[in-house]
């Protein structure tokens, strides 16, 4: 056995530190600005509606389900620093033409649509991201350090919205800079500090990041990676074929996972107006207060977990996440007799149509920003008449609603957490950028056809059915999982060379 050294130990969590801050940053790109893509959409270009800007809000996860994969190949070939460096070079370049789409004359939504789009492509680093933290982490230490990504990726999705906020001081028109036609306004400037970031972070991946692999045991190993010549353990140890059966079933939970909380997110706004007659400022707000704390939530989640998963092992938590995830969708189902206040009428001329399947094309956060115009006095609130199913179907009462974001707030990033753990010790000792990057891809699908299936199955025949077929999916996991159970073991493990 090699003994790994003190030096060589200390700058290998260095450079995991530096992919944690890599994928925080990474987070942030993507939530610091969502709050206000709406009324900036609206500024530099009239012509664009709620429906476009439902493409914007997806194009972020096109763009990452392209990239992810191919990142991923390019890490599995060459150093990785190559596609980290690009891929959030990418990022600040797509950052700083969102601060430039008021200059064009004309077509200005779409320059909005290509700079998110490459945003999310620049994400797909992700895949990179991860399959380095497994290749340098033991079995040991991989479920800590998967669950301190996932927590650096929730932290910034969290603070994201309160840059934004911070921002928000600076006005509406805030200060140009004529010579080379920069705004800097509450729009612009969140996402320059998020160009910024970037910038700090290729610094430091040049300044610190190094390529380092160490196999199950925990043993220096050779990398292919690796500038140059590392002495370590032979690569014997990575003879075997990958379990592609378990490969698939994780890639397919994973899926799930991703879809059951994109629905979760995306009918927060819609079902509180219809169910409890908020107003969209009201439901924004609320859901806003009830969201964070879910956030907050998760990152307690992703820390507790590493400690929990050693006593139970990674499957068994899967299971315990998956079988919460379930019990708060089920509470979901309406149960009671009382139906929900109806909206008879329609506002007619109204500069903001009430359009339900818009609304939920959008995440929560998305319609902050849609504020009624200053002539409107009467909003219309509670459900209404053109969804038929709102005068047959009992409501869901808030207690019920409530306890669901409990649950499934708890549910989500076990759930999240044990999938990339179980799919790197799956994976074992080979290079896993290429895995990383399905597995990345299949999570941003699933966050575009989430809103997509919502939209339609609510819209048209409401939470009762909508919850009913989301429990479904969440019980051919549950099958799922009970038929390759055992199948969901380390590389290592499988061929013998360690006791599971």
């Amino acid at each position: 056995d090699v003994v790994e050294t003190q030096e060589h130990y200390k700058s290998r969590w260095r450079s995991i530190w530096i992919m944690y801050l890599t994928m925080f940053l990474s987070s942030v790109g993507f939530s610091i600005v969502i709050m206000s893509v709406w009324p900036y959409l609206q500024k530099v270009d009239p012509t664009a509606d709620a429906s476009f800007l439902g493409w914007i809000i997806a194009s972020y996860s096109i763009g990452q389900m392209v990239a992810s994969p191919l990142f991923g190949l390019w890490s599995n070939y060459r150093p990785r620093r190559e596609p980290l460096v690009v891929s959030t070079a990418i990022s600040v370049a797509a950052n700083c033409l969102y601060a430039y789409v008021h200059v064009p004359h004309s077509h200005n939504k779409y320059y909005m649509l290509t700079a998110r789009a490459l945003v999310g492509f620049g994400a797909g680093n992700v895949a990179v991201v991860r399959s380095y933290i497994a290749g340098a982490t033991s079995l040991t230490e991989r479920t800590s350090a998967m669950a301190n990504t996932s927590a650096c990726q929730a932290v910034g999705f969290i603070l994201g919205p309160v840059f934004q906020t911070c921002f928000t001081l600076i006005g509406e028109e805030g200060i140009t800079w004529k010579l080379v036609h920069l705004q800097l306004n509450m729009y612009t400037a969140p996402v320059l500090f998020g160009a910024l970031l970037g910038v700090i972070n290729i610094i430091l991946i040049f300044a610190i990041f190094r390529e380092h692999r160490v196999d199950d045991m925990g043993r220096q190993c050779k990398s292919i990676n690796f500038e140059g010549e590392e002495s370590g353990v032979s690569d014997q140890d990575t003879e075997g074929d990958v379990d592609h059966v378990a490969v698939v079933a994780i890639n397919f939970l994973f899926f799930v996972i991703l879809f059951v909380f994109a629905v979760f997110e995306t009918i927060a706004t819609p079902l509180t107006m219809d169910m409890y007659s908020w107003t969209r400022k009201e439901a924004v707000f609320y859901n806003g207060i009830i969201l964070s704390v879910v956030g907050i939530e998760s990152v307690i989640v992703f820390m507790v977990v590493k400690t929990l998963s050693k006593k139970t092992g990674e499957r068994a938590i899967l299971h315990g996440g998956l079988l919460i995830v379930l019990v708060g969708f089920f509470i979901l189902l309406p149960w009671g007799k009382k139906l929900p206040n109806i909206q008879w009428q329609e506002i007619k001329n109204n500069s903001i149509p009430r359009t339900i399947s818009t609304e939920m094309l959008m995440p929560f956060w998305s319609l902050q920003a849609m504020h009624l115009p200053s002539n409107h006095t009467v909003e219309p609130v509670g459900c209404p008449v053109t969804q038929s199913w709102c005068l047959n179907t009992p409501m869901i009462y808030l207690a019920q609603y409530i306890s669901s974001d409990i649950l499934i707030g708890l549910g989500y990033p076990v759930c999240n957490v044990m999938s990339y753990t179980l799919y790197s010790k799956i994976l074992g000792p080979k290079p896993q950028g290429i895995y990383m990057g399905w597995l990345t891809a299949s999570g941003s699908g699933a966050r575009i056809l989430g809103p997509v299936f919502v939209s339609q199955i609510y819209t048209h025949l409401g939470p009762r059915w909508a919850f009913s077929l989301i429990c479904g999916v969440v019980v051919v996991s549950l099958l799922l999982l009970e038929i390759v159970y055992k199948r969901l073991i380390a590389f290592s493990v499988r061929y013998g060379r360690m006791q599971e």
